[in-house]
C-alpha cells in the first residue's frame, strides 16, 4: 500500500471490526472532524484499515470540541441502536433497535457485559423515568480517542449508535477526564445526570474488566456501590 496514511492491521477476523470503524467514521464525518477512511479490507492474509494521517497534538481547543460534540448530539434517529452490531474496543457491541432507552441500555449494553463477567445484575430502575431522544453518539469517547490539529479537534476509533447523549458525556469523565472548558463548550446537562453517569460508565468498566481483568473489578464494585446495586 503506497498511499500515505495511518495503517492498522489485524487477523482476518478483524475485518468486520475495521468495516464497522469505517462506517462509524463516515457517519460522524458530516458533524464532527474525523480521519478520512482511505481503504479497508483484507490483503495478503491481513485485515486492515488505512486512515488519513493527521499530525495530532494532545492539547487544543477543548471548548470547541465540546461545541462540536453538542452539534453531533443534535443529530437524532428514530430509535435506539444502529443498523449493525459493532465493537467497543475489542469487544462486540450489540445494537439491536429498541424503542425504549432503558431497555436498550440494560439488554444491549449492561447485561451482556455483566453475564460475561459473572456478575448478576439486580433490576435496574434508574432509567425508568428517563426518556432521552436517540442522539448520534461517538460511543467510545475517552481522552485517548481525541486529538487536535491546526484545523481543530479530531475524534477517532468510534463505536457509534443512537443513544442517550449523556452516555458520551459520562465516558469523558473516565480514564483521566476532559478539562472544564470542554463541558463549558458543550452546555448544560439534564437533571439527574450526576447519578446516571455512573450507570453509563459501568458499561465501560465491565468491558475493561472482561478485556483486561485485574484492578477493574475494584472499580466495577465501587461503581455498583455508588448506584446501590
Amino acid at each position: 500500500m503506497k498511499v500515505k496514511g495511518f495503517l492498522k492491521e489485524g487477523e482476518p477476523r478483524r475485518a468486520d471490526a475495521f468495516a464497522a470503524e469505517a462506517e462509524g467514521l463516515e457517519a460522524l464525518r458530516p458533524h464532527i472532524r474525523v480521519p478520512r477512511v482511505l481503504e479497508h479490507g483484507v490483503k495478503d492474509g491481513r485485515a486492515f484499515i488505512l486512515l488519513e494521517r493527521l499530525e495530532l497534538q494532545r492539547d487544543g481547543d477543548f471548548a470547541e470540541l465540546g461545541r462540536m460534540l453538542a452539534s453531533l448530539h443534535r443529530q437524532t434517529g428514530p430509535r435506539f441502536g444502529w443498523a449493525r452490531d459493532n465493537y467497543i474496543g475489542l469487544a462486540p457491541q450489540i445494537n439491536s433497535w429498541r424503542d425504549s432507552w432503558a431497555e436498550f441500555f440494560v439488554e444491549c449494553r449492561l447485561r451482556p457485559q455483566a453475564v460475561k463477567a459473572g456478575i448478576a445484575l439486580p433490576p435496574i430502575t434508574l432509567l425508568d423515568n428517563h426518556h432521552p431522544r436517540p442522539s448520534l453518539l461517538h460511543g467510545d469517547l475517552w481522552n485517548g480517542n481525541v486529538g487536535f490539529t491546526k484545523e481543530g479537534p479530531v475524534v477517532f476509533d468510534p463505536a457509534v449508535y443512537y443513544g442517550d447523549r449523556e452516555a458520551d458525556l459520562a465516558m469523558t469523565e473516565l480514564f483521566g477526564g476532559f478539562p472544564r472548558a470542554f463541558y463549558e463548550g458543550y452546555g448544560p446537562l439534564d437533571e439527574g445526570y450526576a447519578r446516571r453517569k455512573h450507570l453509563y460508565n459501568l458499561y465501560h468498566l465491565l468491558n475493561h474488566l472482561n478485556l483486561f481483568g485485574g484492578g477493574y473489578r475494584a472499580q466495577v464494585d465501587a461503581c455498583l456501590g455508588l448506584l446501590g446495586l
